[in-house]
Parts: C-alpha cells; structure tokens; sequence
C-alpha cells in the first residue's frame, strides 16, 4: 500500500449539485481535486450529479481508483468506481448520477466522501434531504 499524504492544491472542479471538494495524494502520484463545501437540499428520489475535475500534480503518469459516496446515518448512496489515469499536470473530468434514496428519511443528510486507491476523504459537501411535498392553503 502507498503511503498517502495530504497535498496542497487548488484544481478546477464543475459540480452540478454544487459539490466541492478536498485535496487528496500520494507521495509518487500527487492527484488533486478542488477545495469548497456546503450543503444542498434534496428531496427523496431526486437526481443528482457530480463532476470532479482531477489533476496529476506528480512527475510520473499515474492511475487511480477513484469512487464517491454520501454517507449519513440514516441513508448512503454510492457511485460506480471509475479508474482514473494522467500524465503529469494533466485532468480529466469523471461524472457520477445518482438518486437521493426514496426512503431517505426528510431532515436527514449524508457527507460526500471521495474514495481513492486503499484511502478516502470524507469531504465538507453534504445533501440534505428534505420533503417532496408542498402545502398551499387557498379559499
């Protein structure tokens, strides 16, 4: 197993769900990603999707498993694990679509981790889950 250290670097990243992120690495493959949180309001079985903008900071072209997932404690999801491979100073956009789970519990929220190589990073990005259903009083 590599030893994984925490890099500094600030890297591009488009997140539709407004999805920031943290900066992971290696010591002989640095990869980063953009830095940010907050916190976004879901309902249940609604979609959402999240782009990451990856960077190989190293010298050397490296390859990485790289997977994300919202953890809460009443619901997670998980993405599909893509394999991740840059030249030096290269990026590549990977994208993951998802639904908030239907028996998400209404008030729950879930934190995005970033899941890479044997390592992962719980990240400030959280979904929020509220209800579906809207009252309007008419007379």
């Amino acid at each position: 197993m590599k030893k994984l250290v925490l890099i500094a670097s600030l890297v591009t990243a488009t997140l539709i769900v407004s999805v920031g992120f943290a900066v992971l690495g290696s010591n002989e493959q640095p990869l980063a990603l953009a830095c940010g949180g907050g916190v976004v309001d879901k309902a249940q079985g609604e979609t959402f999707t999240v782009k990451i903008t990856f960077k190989n900071n190293g010298k050397h072209e490296g390859t990485w498993s790289v997977n994300i997932a919202f953890e809460g404690e009443s619901w997670t999801w998980s993405g599909e694990p893509q394999t991740l491979t840059l030249k030096p100073c290269h990026r590549k956009t990977l994208t993951w679509t998802g639904n908030v789970p239907e028996d998400a519990a209404t008030d729950s929220v879930a934190r995005l981790i970033v899941y890479y190589n044997d390592s992962f990073q719980p990240l400030n990005w959280w979904i929020h889950v509220v209800s579906g259903a809207e009252l309007a009083v008419t007379s």
